[in-house]
């Protein structure tokens, strides 16, 4: 698989990474054994790049990538997140320097390793100046616990203030065909200040790859029973672009999630998608991507698809997005 630089402090990964957290969390029953045969299996494939959290669980995800990277550490890029609390039963944020000190230090325990390759505040604290949340993660990257810091879902004034406090090498949002809003200010400030991108739910939570035609087929522990664009009426009209997709599939001979995840890589050199599975075969189907070829026809059709109907997440998760 074709490498990729992130931000220009020196960050390689390979062109597409993998999404960890549906192996414990979030889309139903978790699978450790499957999910470490897909690691591995990805590992075989190419892909470098791991994605996993502190929040995913909570904790259970990193200490699965831990098990599986155990050995073939020098094989991958590690990258985890900090910035939620889990005090009694809310769950808030916390950007303090504290929390980014403390919670490395237990990621590090967690993944069985001595460094972090991308460490990401998970979600911004208003209530903590971003310099000093960005100074301690700095601070890590100067005592040798993390190579290269981030920050996911993030406003571009926030981004701006954070990157003159220390070097951002990658900045995580939601980008898709079916959420294409960092077209518009995002991608142009990471091109600005050099800051490589690394797109979640490059699939749009599965949406796009043509398997889900009806709510009905999720189970109800699967938090997309819950998000605006899986809910009834949305889902009917996104339906619409998964047909167009499919349609682009057919001619090339490929799966719809290959042309979904085409269509991301060729929108530039400093973007590494990753999407999540926890099933081998997805994994063999996703990298596959990286070898196919859209036409300049074909991505026009796919530029052009209308926009998604319902916001990506409900209220509650909105309002902790572009602080």
């Amino acid at each position: 698989m074709d490498r990729r630089t992130l931000g220009s402090q020196g960050l390689e990964v390979s062109a597409e990474g993998l999404g960890c957290m549906g192996m414990s969390y979030a889309y139903g029953a978790g699978d450790e054994e499957g999910g470490i045969a897909t690691i591995h299996r990805a590992i075989e494939l190419g892909v470098t790049l791991l994605d996993t959290a502190e929040v995913y669980g909570p904790y259970a995800n990193e200490e699965l990538v831990g098990r599986a990277v155990a050995g073939r550490r020098d094989e991958v890029e590690i990258a985890t997140k900090f910035g939620f609390d889990f005090k009694g039963e809310t769950r808030g944020v916390d950007g303090s320097p504290e929390n980014a000190r403390r919670v490395c230090d237990e990621s590090l325990r967690r993944l069985g390793t001595d460094h972090i390759d991308l460490y990401y505040q998970h979600r911004v604290d208003p209530d903590v100046p971003i310099e000093e949340t960005v100074g301690a993660m700095g601070e890590l990257v100067a005592a040798g616990k993390v190579r290269f810091i981030g920050l996911s879902e993030a406003a571009p004034e926030t981004i701006r203030r954070a990157h003159a406090t220390h070097p951002l090498s990658a900045v995580q949002t939601e980008y898709s065909l079916w959420t294409r809003d960092p077209e518009s200010e995002l991608l142009p400030l990471l091109r600005e200040l050099g800051i490589g991108f690394v797109p979640y739910s490059p699939l749009g939570h599965g949406f796009l790859t043509g398997t889900i035609r009806s709510p009905e087929q999720l189970s109800d522990d699967d938090w997309r029973k819950t998000n605006p664009r899986f809910t009834e009426g949305n889902f009917e009209q996104n339906l619409r672009i998964v047909d167009e997709v499919q349609a682009v599939a057919s001619e090339l001979g490929a799966t719809p999630a290959q042309v979904a995840l085409a269509w991301l890589l060729a929108q530039g050199d400093d973007i590494a998608p990753i999407p999540g599975t926890k099933r081998v075969s997805r994994v063999e189907e996703n990298t596959a991507a990286d070898g196919i070829e859209l036409s300049t026809e074909q991505i026009r059709r796919l530029n052009d698809l209308a926009p998604a109907a319902g916001q990506r997440h409900d209220e509650a998760n909105m309002a902790a997005v572009d602080r």
